[in-house]
């Protein structure tokens, strides 16, 4: 399953699932060290692990869109 860091409020992260887009909070001390909002994570034996290579994928998609929906204007 992968899943996108939606924010961090103290010690509890909001993630958001990316197909089902169902929410979960999770308390941060089981969560990678170097978490961040937009950060995308992988879960996989019982483990949450960040997944750059798909981070940048998504960030690239959004960035075309945006550019597409600038220059249309």
């Amino acid at each position: 399953m992968k899943w996108a860091v939606d924010r961090i409020i103290d010690n509890i992260v909001v993630i958001e699932n990316i197909d089902t887009l169902e929410k979960e909070e999770v308390d941060i001390s089981i969560l990678p060290f170097s978490i961040y909002e937009g950060a995308i994570l992988t879960y996989q034996d019982n483990t949450y692990k960040l997944d750059e290579t798909e981070e940048e994928k998504r960030r690239r998609i959004i960035l075309e869109k945006f550019n597409k929906l600038r220059n249309n204007n």
